[in-house]
C-alpha cells in the first residue's frame, strides 16, 4: 500500500515538473512568433517585389537582353532597352574587391582586440568601432569624393578618381566595424580552457591564434566575412556617389562604373509609378534579393558544412 502512495505521489510530482508554468508558455509564445515574424516580412517583401515586377517579366521581359546587353537605356525615343549586364558586373566587382580590403583587415582588427590589448583598450577599441558603423552612407559618400577622389587622382595619375576603386575603399570601411564585431564575438566565445591548455603546452600568443583560436572560430569569422559581403552588395547611397555612376563594363579599377542598388536609387524616383521603367527596376530588385538569398544561403551550406 505503501508502495502504490509513493509511486503516485512520484507520478503527480513528475507530472508537475513537466509542466510549464504559464508565464514561460507566454514568453515562448512570443520569442517563437518573433522568430516566425522574420520569415513572413522576408515573404512579404518577396512577394512585393514580385507583384511590382510581374507585368514586365510576363510581357516584356527578355531573358538575353536582360542579363547579357549592356545597354540600359529606359528612356529612350529610338528604342527602349533593359539590359543590365554592366550594372552585375559593376555590382560583383565593388563587391569582391571591397571584401579583398575588409575581411582580411576586419578579421586582423577582431584578433587584435580579443587576444592581444588590453581589457581598458579592448572597451575604447569597440566603442570607435561602434561609432564607425553608426556614420550615415551618404557621410561616406561625401567622404569618397571629396577625399578619396583626389587621393586617387595624385597617387595613381588618372583623369578621374570616382570610379571602382573608391567605391571598393568606401565600401570596405563601412563593412570593416561588422566584420570587427562579429568576428571579435566569434574569438571571444572560443572556451578559455583552449587557450589555457595551449598555454600549458607552451605555445606563444601567436601560436594560440593561428592555430588554435583560427580552426576553432572559424565558422563565426566566416558568418563575419560572409555577413560583410552582405553589406558590400546592398549599400546604395555611397556607392552611387562614389562609382562614377557611368553604365559601363570597367576594364579596370580606375574606370567608372554602376551598380545595380545605384540604378534603382538614381531612377526610381523619375519612373511614373505602374509604368515600364518603373517595373524593370523591381525587376532588378527581384535579381538583388536572389543574389542575397544566395549569399545568405551559400554562408549557411558553409557553416553547416564545416561544423559538420
Amino acid at each position: 500500500m505503501s508502495n502504490s502512495t509513493t509511486s503516485q505521489a512520484f507520478l503527480e510530482w513528475r507530472q508537475k515538473k513537466t509542466t510549464k508554468p504559464t508565464s514561460e508558455k507566454v514568453i515562448e509564445f512570443i520569442i517563437k512568433g518573433a522568430g516566425f515574424s522574420s520569415i513572413i516580412l522576408i515573404a512579404a517583401i518577396l512577394i512585393f517585389i514580385l507583384k511590382e515586377s510581374l507585368p514586365f517579366l510576363l510581357s516584356k521581359f527578355d531573358f538575353k537582353e536582360f542579363f547579357m546587353s549592356t545597354e540600359w537605356y529606359p528612356a529612350s525615343v529610338v528604342k527602349i532597352r533593359y539590359g543590365i549586364l554592366a550594372l552585375l558586373v559593376g555590382t560583383v566587382l565593388v563587391t569582391v574587391i571591397s571584401m579583398l580590403i575588409a575581411v582580411p583587415l576586419g578579421l586582423a582588427c577582431a584578433f587584435y582586440i580579443s587576444e592581444f590589448c588590453s581589457p581598458r583598450m579592448r572597451e575604447i577599441y569597440k566603442i570607435l568601432i561602434e561609432f564607425l558603423a553608426a556614420i550615415p552612407s551618404v557621410v561616406w559618400g561625401f567622404i569618397a569624393i571629396m577625399m578619396i577622389n583626389p587621393l586617387i587622382i595624385n597617387t595613381f595619375n588618372v583623369p578621374i578618381g570616382l570610379n571602382i576603386l573608391n567605391a571598393s575603399i568606401i565600401l570596405a570601411l563601412m563593412s570593416l566595424p561588422l566584420i570587427v564585431s562579429v568576428g571579435e564575438d566569434a574569438l571571444r566565445a572560443v572556451p578559455e580552457t583552449y587557450r589555457e591548455a595551449a598555454e600549458g603546452l607552451g605555445a606563444t600568443k601567436w601560436e594560440i591564434a593561428i592555430r588554435v583560436l583560427l580552426p576553432a572560430a572559424k565558422n563565426g569569422l566566416m558568418a563575419a566575412a560572409l555577413l560583410g559581403v552582405g553589406r558590400a552588395l546592398g549599400e546604395t547611397m555611397a556607392v552611387l556617389m562614389a562609382t562614377g555612376h557611368s553604365i559601363q563594363i570597367p576594364q579596370s579599377i580606375f574606370e567608372p562604373g554602376r551598380t545595380l542598388t545605384a540604378t534603382i536609387a538614381a531612377e526610381l524616383g523619375e519612373s511614373p509609378k505602374g509604368g515600364e521603367h518603373y517595373q524593370a527596376l523591381f525587376a532588378i530588385g527581384l535579381v538583388l534579393f536572389i543574389l542575397s538569398f544566395a549569399v545568405n544561403l551559400s554562408a549557411d551550406y558553409l557553416i553547416r558544412g564545416r561544423r559538420k
